[in-house]
């Protein structure tokens, strides 16, 4: 992670470089430092400024001299980096292929796993509903029986009720 950052930052420089950002900064700055020496600084200070400025004149020509050469170096620079950039996508790509053949394994067990979990599940709610409907049944005959008693019993006491009825006082005082 640390290399990808650092890769980052050295392509946002080559950007700002090859923008031309960093050298109008870089010159800012000095015309900037410039400007405060020559208000703050006494003659003696500022003659060994001007040296500093001549040793900052011959870095500018050697900078202009490496600008005749920077195409063939950025681009020297752009295709190694777009290369490492490849290499790490590929890296990557391996990476991610052997993390999916090294848990290949375990989510076939997973799979099994549940499909034998769903299996249990799925059996557990037919027993039960087996169940359910046995008790149900059950329920539904002892009910008809029940009824059945019920009824029996009205017919019963019915009769006895039409036989009372049709019976004289005297039968009744028999009984």
């Amino acid at each position: 992670m640390d290399k990808l950052l650092a890769f980052g930052k050295k392509a946002l420089f080559y950007a700002r470089v090859l923008s031309g950002y960093e050298e109008r900064r870089i010159r800012g700055f000095r015309l900037q430092l410039e400007k405060r020496v020559q208000q703050v600084l006494p003659l003696g200070v500022l003659m060994k400024l001007f040296y500093l400025n001549l040793d900052w004149m011959k870095a500018q020509e050697r900078k202009a001299a490496l600008r005749r050469i920077p195409e063939q170096a950025v681009l020297a620079e752009v295709r190694r980096m777009v290369e490492e950039m490849q290499t790490l996508n590929k890296k990557l790509d391996e990476t991610e292929a052997a993390i999916e053949e090294y848990f290949k394994p375990i989510d076939k067990e997973a799979e099994i796993l549940m499909k034998m979990q769903l299996e249990g599940e799925e059996k557990t709610a037919r027993e039960m509903m087996r169940t359910l409907q046995q008790q149900a049944l059950l329920e539904k005959v002892e009910a008809e029986k029940i009824s059945t008693l019920h009824q029996a019993d009205a017919k019963h006491h019915k009769q006895d009720q039409t036989q009372t009825s049709f019976e004289t006082p005297s039968q009744a005082q028999m009984r």
